[in-house]
């Protein structure tokens, strides 16, 4: 497994490292770029439920890998057209939500990957451009190799087959989204990221993943969250956000003026 002059994700995963990212929802290259200077691993740029739009993620991926940091992207609900997109424009690391069935996953692998995993179309040319690859053919050796693919686990049918999702060829993790899945345990009753019911689930996931030799990872709405997940077996964490950091900062200056 040759890693790609340029990637880094990848590499620091399968050494063993445990990897934090920020999570950036606002459709500001400046403020992904900010926090990748502050020296997250990784900056994941939100197009699902944050507000990137295509030509955003081009210029936002290219930010945060100038701030020295490797960039993810997490994509909208099926839209696995833009995984490859993405991946053309330099990201590391695909995350895809709603991964519910073996199929799905698939799915997710096959627009990510090129043969024989998947059946990623060729385009990376911007990738190679950020990275320093002269020759393309580099990449198309060790790409897959050095794209991270996480898939999230969020509903009970995705626990049903969480087995078979993280065998999947092309999938190199689970990722839990901790919000929805309380929601889906709940029948829609509660939303608490961290209830007993979300608790049990995410020990299963890790034992999954582990079983499966892939990355677990989780979303946590706080460093002591994740640092609480790690102890428990995860290694790719998100962090808050950038309108969490943001509304933090300013909170704290306010409060000094109170």
């Amino acid at each position: 497994m040759a890693s790609l002059p340029g990637f880094s994700l990848a590499a620091r995963l399968r050494a063993g490292e445990t990897v934090y990212t920020g999570w950036c929802g606002m459709p500001a290259p400046l403020v992904a770029e900010v926090v990748a200077r502050e020296g997250f691993t990784a900056v994941t740029l939100d197009s699902q439920h944050g507000m990137w739009d295509l030509a955003g993620l081009a210029t936002g991926i290219a930010a945060v890998r100038q701030g020295g940091s490797s960039p993810i992207v997490r994509v909208p609900l099926g839209d696995f057209a833009m995984v490859s997109r993405v991946l053309d424009f330099g990201a590391e690391g695909i995350i895809a939500p709603m991964i519910d069935t073996a199929a799905d996953a698939r799915a997710f692998a096959a627009a990510a990957k090129f043969p024989p995993i998947g059946q990623r179309s060729w385009g990376p040319h911007r990738a190679a451009m950020l990275a320093g690859i002269p020759d393309q053919k580099n990449y198309l050796a060790n790409a897959n190799d050095n794209i991270v693919t996480l898939a999230m686990i969020e509903t009970r049918t995705a626990l049903d087959n969480i087995d078979a999702i993280a065998a999947t060829p092309g999938i190199d993790g689970l990722f839990l989204g901790p919000s929805d899945l309380s929601i889906a345990l709940s029948e829609g009753r509660t939303l608490d990221p961290e209830s007993k019911a979300v608790e049990v689930e995410l020990d299963r996931i890790v034992a999954a993943a582990q079983k499966a030799g892939k990355i677990p990872g989780a979303f946590c709405a706080s460093a002591d969250r994740a640092l609480a997940v790690v102890k428990r077996g995860m290694r790719f964490c998100a962090i808050s956000s950038d309108m969490g950091f943001l509304r933090a900062g300013a909170r704290a200056q306010l409060d000094k003026l109170k």
